[in-house]
């Protein structure tokens, strides 16, 4: 049916229904088991809203609760076409994707983050994004190695 038969409440709420396709970042899409399990679940969460706002009798209710679910399975249905499934490091003599990573500060403050895929990423559960400045510094180091400069100096304590 054409859009001039359907009833608008207003251009707000066409623009509302025309989201943006999200990022596709241009780095490989390195992944572990949990981001692809990650990955997977979510689209699949994507998926169930799009069924629930189809389910929707109002035409503009539906467009605008089926707008997140449809750009956001886009977006996790290419994430997971590309997804490289990287296996878990094999040593923990120098820091690699999968790596949890223990490092100080110059002024003494210690944090530990497990080097991940960009996806899986969340410094405040405890992982970064292998791409991330911190991360591309402290790959293939090993423990005791001293990177970065001046006072963005950090050491590596510890890899698991």
């Amino acid at each position: 049916m054409s859009v001039a038969f359907t009833k608008e409440e207003s251009a707000e709420t066409a623009s509302e229904t025309l989201l943006p396709d999200r990022p596709i970042s241009p780095h490989p899409n390195l992944v572990t088991e949990a981001g692809l399990k990650a990955l997977q679940t979510q689209l699949q969460h994507a998926r169930e809203a799009y069924e629930v706002a189809q389910a929707i009798d109002d035409v503009n209710e539906k467009r605008r609760q089926s707008a997140v679910p449809l750009r956001d399975a886009r977006y996790l249905t290419e994430r997971l076409r590309t997804a490289q499934l990287m296996p878990d490091p094999v040593t923990t003599d120098i820091v690699a994707f999968g790596s949890t990573v223990t490092f100080s500060h110059t002024d003494g403050r210690v944090q530990t983050y497990r080097i991940v895929g960009e996806d899986e990423a969340d410094p405040k559960a405890g992982s970064i994004s292998f791409v991330s400045p911190v991360a591309r510094s402290l790959m293939g180091k090993a423990a005791g190695d001293v990177v970065g400069a001046g006072a963005q100096e950090i050491e590596i304590v510890s890899i698991a």
